[in-house]
């Protein structure tokens, strides 16, 4: 066995007559008796289905404690699960399935109906399961090889995961037991996590902010997780009232949501066991990080990490948090590409590095060019501050060069969300003649008046004319109704960049 399962069984022993996870979908609390027979359920399917170790089983479900007892399952065995987005087109799944010849697939009753056509496919419902109604396993009938049933080592592959490919096509990660529990152990440290503490789960549980940084440090803590179908904003705040939640991980859009939208403002109470919010994934502008605290008295974490890092790298301490930055290096090195220097050198701008015993080595198909002398080339660009704080200046292919001048989308962005009306913005490179790219301003005000259009536009201008150089100031302002985003509420610019540039400003 390995320090992962070992630790997962123990953790599982000490919990049985005790809630462990709550479907919020159906109001329901399941302890960790629930937890065991789930377990034993998929168990006895996976090896009825000729899984075992080293095999991997693709995943597609919405959000459900049965990721509890499935994950689990599976790394008792050795398997490896790949949770993809439940967003994934059903043509998608199938072609997927074709692609890479999974032991298995994993999916709801609906899902399964698409596989149906195919001749080397088994149905194995599984009506026994107490967390999930309607979970089809799904036998590969051209796997053949008898399962192996050895124990897991430490580099065994517990996941898969695919990158949030906000820039280009998704890569695979895997997560090793090792990785993983080392990951665990420095998320519920960092976060302070204790069997008091419960966690609202709203994040979509296929990407590894759920996996690693809510679901497995809290159930190695000893916490309770409350699991959300999705992030609602009128919900979330009696979702956090009536669970006695005392924290949750969230984006920069859910953030921005729960500022703007009226249902979440209505709901809220100032009554709640919060102790913090944890925001990461992409970049909070410091003016929306003072307005949520200002208005809702509840601390915001911010933090840097990646599906690469099995979570986070780096996260702002509790008693010490600096608005805007991401927080100092947890029990990870982070550097700043300077050469082929490897430095934490205040001020000094560039690529950021990372490496630890939680982060790859490599990509399930190899990329040579993103490692370099041990460390991993994130591709993010940063400086750290005198005091060890790293502060984040965006992705490097997000970066608008704008007649040779650099400009950092987010701190465009920051200027523009200052106006009351704004609900979200989202600053991208546009086709210029003259300067290769310029400066576009995408904005979210809730409102389809053309003439309300032109004058906050000029507003919009004369703002960032104020604040900002001339380089750095957007030349075109576009309304629109919503933001392509991917399955995990990041802004996919590329597609918003191609968007406004077939638009014409109202």
């Amino acid at each position: 066995m390995t320090r992962l399962t070992d630790e997962l069984h123990a953790r599982l022993a000490a919990v049985q007559t005790e809630n462990v996870v709550k479907d919020e979908a159906s109001n329901t609390w399941f302890t960790g008796s629930d937890l065991s027979h789930d377990i034993n359920v998929m168990d006895a399917a996976l090896r009825s289905a000729n899984i075992g170790k080293d095999d991997v089983v693709l995943m597609c479900l919405q959000n459900s404690p049965v990721y509890l007892p499935i994950n689990q399952a599976m790394w008792y065995m050795g398997a490896t699960i790949h949770p993809v987005a439940p967003s994934t087109g059903l043509d998608g799944l199938v072609a997927d399935f074709n692609e890479n010849h999974y032991a298995g697939v994993i999916v709801d009753t609906a899902r399964a109906a698409v596989f149906t056509e195919l001749d080397a496919i088994k149905e194995i419902p599984l009506p026994e399961l107490r967390m999930f109604d309607g979970l089809v396993l799904l036998q590969n009938l051209q796997h053949t090889t008898p399962a192996n049933y050895d124990a897991p080592t430490e580099d065994t592959l517990g996941m898969i995961l695919n990158t949030s490919g906000t820039t280009g096509k998704p890569k695979g990660v895997g997560e090793t037991h090792a990785m993983m529990i080392n990951a665990a152990h420095d998320d519920l440290e960092s976060h302070e996590l204790t069997p008091e503490d419960t966690v609202l789960i709203v994040m979509p549980m296929f990407h590894i902010n759920a996996q690693l940084v809510l679901v497995l440090s809290s159930f190695l803590a000893g916490g309770k997780m409350v699991i959300a179908p999705k992030f609602s904003a009128s919900r979330f705040w009696p979702q956090v009232l009536n669970n006695d939640v005392t924290w949750s991980s969230v984006v920069p859009t859910i953030v921005a949501i729960l500022l703007k939208n009226d249902a979440a403002n209505a709901a809220f109470r100032p009554d709640h066991k919060l102790r913090f919010i944890r925001c990461a994934s992409s970049m909070l502008t410091v003016s929306r990080h003072k307005e949520f605290v200002q208005r809702f008295k509840v601390p915001i974490l911010e933090g840097y990490g990646m599906t690469e890092s099995c979570s986070q790298c780096t996260l702002n301490p509790l008693d010490a948090i600096k608005v805007g930055s991401a927080g100092k290096p947890y029990k990870t090195d982070v550097a700043i590409v300077a050469g082929d220097n490897f430095v934490q050198t205040p001020g000094l701008h560039g690529e950021i590095a990372i490496r630890g015993n939680h982060v790859i080595t490599d990509y399930m198909e190899p990329h040579p060019d993103s490692f370099k002398d041990g460390w991993m080339l994130t591709g993010d660009l940063g400086y750290f501050d005198a005091d060890g704080y790293l502060w984040l200046v965006g992705r490097s292919k997000d970066i608008i060069n704008r007649g040779g001048e650099k400009v950092s989308p987010t701190k465009v962005e920051g200027i523009i969300e200052q106006l009351n009306y704004v609900q979200n913005v989202a600053v991208v490179p546009v086709a210029d003649d003259i300067y290769g790219e310029a400066v576009a301003a995408v904005v979210i005000d809730g409102s389809k008046d053309k003439q309300l259009h032109h004058q906050r536009r000029a507003e919009i201008m004369a703002l960032t004319s104020e604040h900002l150089a001339n380089f750095e100031r957007p030349t075109q302002v576009y309304f629109v109704d919503s933001f392509p985003l991917n399955p995990t509420n990041k802004i996919m610019r590329p597609q918003l960049t191609k968007i406004v540039e077939a638009m014409t400003e109202d």
